[in-house]
């Protein structure tokens, strides 16, 4: 891999604010430092686009089903739906992890169908696995089902599950998996220039990471 600098590892970084608690303040300082750092995406939880969307020019992504993914099919894509409406392009759902770990891949390729049916064509689509829950077939499996249904990225992990976050092992098979024409993003305990640099080395293609201003200070 060629070495990366400040401004080209910032465009691959979802800036992300995903805490129950985060006020309105906090979302409008997290744009005006994704502004700052000129990162790749902002990341906030639903309720949080339209403000996101009225104080940054950045563009805006939104998690749903988070974090859990148990949500039922329609509510995915109706959140997705109002998220796209509020100013998102761009869309991170939780898999039902009960349909990967049973392997029920259809049910997990249709309730990715729908949320791309409800965000259209032109919305970019993640869908967070939590590989640290699943052996490498499952990853494998998963990923591809994603993929079939719509997926334009594949995600490791909403941060939130007590499985752990990104493993390059995980972001590796990913890879593997999905090819060169589909997007990985390493999300999950990623906090350091080392971290981010190591997840890009095994083949992630964007990083999602609270802690941005700091993967970017090691950087010139």
């Amino acid at each position: 891999m060629e070495a990366l600098d400040r401004a080209t590892l910032a465009l691959v970084i979802d800036h992300t604010l995903l805490t129950p608690e985060a006020t309105s303040a906090d979302v409008v300082a997290l744009c005006a430092e994704a502004d700052e750092l000129a990162v790749g995406a902002v990341c906030v939880s639903p309720n949080w686009v339209s403000l996101a969307y009225k104080n940054t020019r950045i563009p805006i992504a939104s998690v749903v089903g988070f974090p859990s993914g148990s949500h039922l099919p329609g509510i995915k894509a109706a959140e997705a739906a109002q998220a796209v409406s509020d100013g998102a392009s761009e869309i991170d759902m939780v898999a039902n992890l009960g349909w990967i770990a049973s392997g029920n891949w259809s049910n997990l390729e249709n309730e990715v169908a729908a949320v791309r049916r409800a965000i259209g064509a032109n919305v970019v689509l993640k869908v967070i696995l939590e590989t640290g829950l699943w052996s490498s077939e499952q990853i494998i499996a998963a990923c591809k089902h994603s993929v079939l249904g719509g997926a334009d990225y594949v995600k490791t992990s909403t941060g939130f599950h007590k499985a752990g976050g990104a493993s390059l092992e995980a972001v590796r098979t990913m890879r593997i998996a999905v090819g060169a024409d589909i997007g990985v993003k390493a999300s999950g305990g990623i906090r350091t220039t080392a971290d981010a640099l190591a997840m890009i080395e095994a083949g992630a293609s964007r990083i999602g990471a609270s802690a941005s201003r700091v993967i970017l200070s090691g950087l010139k």
